[in-house]
This record gives C-alpha cells, structure tokens and sequence, in this order.
C-alpha cells in the first residue's frame, strides 16, 4: 500500500483586510446627578494573522477565496459601553511560508509551528463624547471616527523546510522510505509540488522530503542539480540512502558528499544518518562487508530494508529523537 500523490499548492496570492475600527458615540447620562456626555469609544478592528502549522496542504484550501476579511469593531455605545472589538482572522499555512507583502515589499517567513506573524493591522476605535469632555465643553458632541482597517496584496509562497531531507544517487530507495514511514503516520499524505519536484510526508508533526536523485556534476548545474540541492540546503538532518546493489557504495557515499560540499560546504556539517537501503537483496555476509567499510566514512552506517520490521523500528526511534528534540 502506498500513499496517493496530491498536487500541492505552493504559490499563491490573495488579499487581505483588517477590520475597520468602530465610531465613537455620542450620548449623554439620564440618571439625575450624574448628568454629562456618556459616549464610549468604539472597537478596533480585527487584524490578520498568518500561523505555521505542520499540514502541507494548508495553502491548497485557499485557493478559491481570494479575499480574506478581519471582523469590523462595534461602535461606541451608551452609558461608557466600549464597542466590541471585531475578531481577529488567523490564516493556517505551512511551516517554510514565505509572506510577500506585494505593496510594501516586506517579506516575513513562518519557521515553526504555532509561529504566528502580524500580516495587517486592524483599524483603531474612535473615542466617545464622553472623552472629549472638560471644564470649558461641559457637554461636548465631538466624537472620533474609526480608521480603517489596512488592506494588502499577499503573496505566500512555500519554501520547503524539512526536518529531515532524503538524499542519494537514483534508485536509492529514498521514495520507498518515505511511503514506508508516512504511510501510516501522515497527517496530509504524500505530496507533490506543483513548482517544486520533491515529494514530502509527514511522519507525526515532522516533515520528511524525498529530493530527487543528485547526480555526479549536480553541483555544477549537471541534470537539475542546482535546483535540488537548494532544496537539501533547507533541510535540518540528512537520512543518506546507498543501495545495498551498488557496484561500489563507498563511491556512491562520496559522489553525492562531493556534490554537497561543493554546493555549499555548510550541507556538509549537516547531522547525516547513512543507511543501506535494500539489504534484504544481498547477502548476509556481503551485507556486512560493505557496512564495515561505509562505517569508516560514517559510523552511523546501518543496514535498511522496508520489508524489515526491526530496521524501520531503528529509523522511527531516530525520527522520534528529533521530533523529542523540535518541541523541547
């Protein structure tokens, strides 16, 4: 059983609007000895926010409504009633949303869950009679108008940022893992970009990426290097996957450090669990024979295969390490 493959939309703009603030009133005391201007001020208005959250597919539920309205305050009511403040409006988007504000060139990004980020402020109440009131306007019938709420063009635009990015050369195994680990746990199923060609899932509120096959020359622009390897740049742990039927997985380990390195020598300093994928499809003793020497490049080398209860049990305790460490 695998997961469904959804488009994902990545990209998208609309417009937001705060919410007006509320008039002041104009209204004055009935009640004998307390004769004087009574008019409360009026309620400001809701704003917008943006909200990180784990679903992916967050951005996809906003493609059909365009605007996106903050609530209007109240005004100002009598007997020094404060109008009511309108509600707030929190727009859920996945966590790596980049927020263009498109009229003030402002860019903000969302980098964790729960993160919440102020995209238009709501309009400011006006005040009442009653606070215009003084020794020499006993009985003022000034009142202040609410100002509008603000109202923006918004672009979102989603830059991956995984916990964990699946790398390796083609037919690494990588995409099998990651059906394999999401199957179950996924909150969003398994995605495809609708600009971007990595697949991701959710393992709980991790976000796994499978990046597409770097190549040998990847890091010069080679096939679609480039464009994949921004995607590992954004990456916080590394899972390398070599195939078990490798002519020669020492080589296989280096060519794709080799390509990192050169993109960017931070990638490098990178956590990196190495794992040998498809162990199930070689011998036991040659199984040993090629852990034993990627060990000596990387002491994390472990034998994996999906049909294996325990190696997959050994992975997900590594993935609830990190998630363990993200919420701490």
């Amino acid at each position: 059983m695998s997961l469904y493959t959804a488009m994902l939309i990545d990209d998208i703009t609309i417009k937001v609007i705060a919410g007006n603030g509320g008039d002041g009133s104009v209204a004055f005391n009935k009640n004998l000895m307390s004769l004087g201007p009574s008019g409360a001020k009026g309620g400001h208005g809701g704003s917008v926010f943006a909200e990180g959250i784990s679903d992916l597919g967050a951005l996809t539920r906003l493609r059909n409504a365009k605007i996106f309205s903050a609530g209007d305050g109240k005004p100002g009511g009598r007997q020094f009633n404060d109008g009511a403040a309108g509600d707030d409006l929190i727009i859920k988007v996945p966590v790596g949303t980049v927020i263009h504000n498109l009229d003030t060139k402002e860019d903000n990004e969302i980098t964790k869950i729960g993160e919440r980020i102020l995209i238009t402020q709501g309009g400011y109440g006006g005040k009442g009679n009653f606070h215009f009131r003084s020794s020499l306007n006993t009985s003022p019938k000034q009142f202040q108008k609410g100002t509008e709420g603000k109202r923006f063009r918004i672009r979102l635009e989603l830059k991956m940022i995984a916990d964990v990015g699946l790398i390796g050369l083609p037919n690494a195994g990588k995409s099998s893992l990651l059906n394999e680990l999401t199957r179950a746990k996924s909150k969003v199923a398994n995605y495809a970009f609708t600009t971007l060609e990595p697949h991701l899932g959710v393992y709980y509120d991790l976000i796994l990426a499978d990046v597409p096959g770097i190549i040998e020359g990847a890091a010069t622009g080679k096939g679609l290097g480039i464009k994949f390897l921004r995607h590992v740049e954004r990456t916080n742990t590394l899972f390398h996957l070599i195939s078990a039927e490798s002519a020669n997985p020492k080589t296989d380990y280096k060519t794709i450090r080799t390509e990192l390195g050169k993109y960017n020598k931070a990638l490098l300093d990178k956590k990196e669990y190495l794992f040998v994928s498809k162990s199930d499809m070689v011998p036991a003793d040659q199984m040993k024979k090629i852990i034993t020497a990627l060990k000596k490049l990387n002491p994390t080398a472990t034998p994996l295969s999906i049909h294996d209860p325990d190696a997959i049990a050994k992975v997900e305790k590594i993935l609830n390490a990190i998630a363990k460490k993200k919420t701490a």
